[in-house]
């Protein structure tokens, strides 16, 4: 398992080299919640109904999500332009405290969580016959926070090492473990609903378990290096002290900054999820409310290749960001535009040209299905626009551009989907479909305000940073 070379690699293979274990990473990562939707969508007699109570956790599920990436997507690129900068102490540093960051804040969800779990999914639009597959999923859900938030969060960091295979074990080890354990949990057991929670809590567990076993602090005085028949050592590694694990205030607030447009993604996006759930409910029935489920999920699965490839090419510029570097950033940016243009464009033509093989995957239900189709081909109308989205976005995060990648977070989601959201049904005869219009209205707005400022304003300073070396040498 070889190390990849930030500063001198190839970077087309650099890219590939850590994109292609995150492809593999995320696509099993995403199993955990899809292959659940998948066997739950199939339980007899009660399928339909168990699929809307699960979508109507979705947005605890992605708040979950936008903690962990508040802490893992903030810390990772600060950790990787400190190990771009030679200053491998801070690198180590910055891991530590994202990591103490995870285990106290993922804590703290649970017991809010199961506290306010019912006036959370009341206020979510949960009818009370959703409600009685909502909240058994969600409880024992959960109970799995602090597993799930390691996991994910402290992946990041491993990638920043340079170990993206390492990343890509670990989350094999807890969907593989999902995949196997969820129809013996739903159908063997009996327990259906809460058969599939349970797997996924089990499944976290061991993938969180590999992470901190990788990370850990083992003092081996032959330092990092290669073992025979075994993983390489972390170059980074964690120091877990029960009597000192608060973490320090100004890294934590460093972090969170940089990490702020990862939360505020996630968040926004549970807030859509609350504000479509509503909206559909109202304007077409629990039905939807499924459609939308199978949507997103769908949605999820496209664009996992997508957010592989900005996330493979992530570390190479925040690497070489750190390390001044300005034509190896300017080029990861060429290869991860182009590469990605391309592919969300081959997505869009699948979906539109095979629309009931894809649905298919999710559900058996003909009249789910038909009610799906037309919003399926008007929800991915714009979906090659989401790449502008994605690559606008990573730059600034990568080079921690803060303000930027706040602020279209929530230029996209919150000034632009929310309001169309709930104005559109009630305009032009829309109705129901209104809801699934906003998102490729916002892909074409949002994407191409994101990508176009990142081109006026990060391809200027790299432009600088070149002529201020030239001229010191």
């Amino acid at each position: 398992m070889k190390q990849v070379d930030f500063e001198n690699g190839n970077i087309p293979m650099n890219i590939l080299q850590t994109a292609f274990p995150m492809f593999v990473a995320q696509v099993i990562n995403l199993l955990y919640s899809i292959v659940d939707r998948i066997y739950i969508g199939r339980i007899p007699g009660e399928g339909t109904s168990a699929l809307g109570g699960i979508g109507l956790c979705f947005p605890i599920i992605t708040m979950i999500a936008a903690f962990t990436n508040l802490y893992g997507s903030g810390g990772a690129p600060l950790c990787a332009m400190a190990r771009g900068r030679g200053d491998e102490k801070r690198a180590e540093f910055i891991m530590n405290t994202s990591f103490r960051l995870e285990v106290l804040t993922g804590l703290i969800l649970i017991v809010i969580g199961q506290l306010l779990a019912v006036p959370i999914l009341r206020a979510f639009g949960a009818s009370d016959g959703s409600l009685v597959y909502a909240l058994p999923y969600l409880r024992i859900y959960l109970c799995g926070t602090v597993f799930s938030m390691i996991a994910t969060g402290m992946n990041p960091f491993i990638n920043a090492q340079g170990f993206s295979q390492i990343g890509m074990i670990s989350v094999t080890i807890g969907a593989v473990s999902n995949i196997i354990l969820d129809p013996i949990f739903i159908f063997v057991f009996g327990m259906g609903i809460r058969g599939a929670a349970i797997a996924t809590v089990i499944s976290q567990a061991l993938s969180a378990a590999f992470v901190v076993n990788f990370l850990l602090d083992r003092s081996r005085p032959e330092g990092p290096g290669r073992y025979p028949g075994r993983l390489p050592e972390a170059i980074l590694t964690l120091h877990i002290a029960p009597n000192d694990f608060l973490p320090d205030p100004k890294t934590s607030l460093d972090i969170a900054g940089l990490g702020a447009s990862a939360f505020v993604m996630q968040f926004t996006n549970s807030l859509v999820t609350i504000v479509c759930n509503n909206v559909l409910m109202s304007t077409g029935g629990e039905i939807y409310v499924s459609v939308m489920t199978i949507l997103s999920s769908l949605r999820q699965v496209l664009e996992v290749p997508a957010l592989a490839l900005v996330e493979g090419a992530s570390p190479v510029m925040s690497y070489n960001y750190g390390a001044r570097h300005p034509d190896r950033v300017r080029r990861s940016i060429l290869i991860m535009t182009l590469a990605e243009g391309i592919y969300t464009l081959m997505g869009w033509l699948l979906v539109e040209h095979f629309p009931s093989m894809f649905l298919g995957v999710f559900t058996g239900d003909a009249e789910l299905i038909t009610r799906a189709l037309p919003a399926l081909h008007l929800y991915f109308r714009a979906f090659v626009f989401m790449s502008l989205q994605h690559c606008g976005q990573s730059t600034f995060k990568a080079l921690g551009k803060k303000k930027r990648t706040i602020f279209f977070s929530l230029f996209r989601k919150v000034i632009i989907v929310v309001p169309l959201t709930i104005m559109l049904p009630h305009m032009f005869g829309l109705g129901v479909y209104g809801v699934f219009i906003a998102e490729p209205i916002s892909n074409v707005i949002g994407g191409s305000a994101s990508f176009v400022t990142m081109l006026l304003t990060i391809l200027p300073e790299l432009k600088g940073m070149e002529c201020a070396d030239d001229a010191r040498e």
